[in-house]
């Protein structure tokens, strides 16, 4: 064979790995640190999009509590995203709620 009839198939074989395999372990690194940095008080969204705060955690498994006093274990790598913990602004905190006065000229 000569080097005409291999180089296709070797070019193939280099932007199948740059396009597909590459990507696909970042995303694994990714998901495996975001994992390992979850701690108890984290508030996280798993796979089926159950939103929850991890109460305990190891390597087999996590105690996630979904609703006052409802405590369900499940895998680690069930959980999809850490959400982070948002401080409300000074700005948002001092929105006025109250109702505005009636206009007496609308009667």
């Amino acid at each position: 064979m000569d080097l005409v009839t291999i180089l296709p198939l070797l070019l193939i074989g280099v932007v199948f790995y740059l396009l597909v395999l590459r990507p696909q372990k970042a995303r694994q690194k990714a998901q495996a640190a975001m994992i390992a940095a979850v701690a108890p008080g984290s508030s996280v969204m798993t796979t089926a999009g159950v939103f929850g705060t991890v109460v305990a955690s190891n390597a087999d498994e996590v105690s996630l509590e979904i609703a006052p006093g409802v405590v369900i274990r499940m895998l680690p790598a069930a959980i999809a995203k850490v959400i982070p913990v948002e401080e409300p602004d000074a700005d948002s905190a001092a929105v006025n709620l109250e109702k505005p006065a009636p206009d007496e000229s609308a009667q």
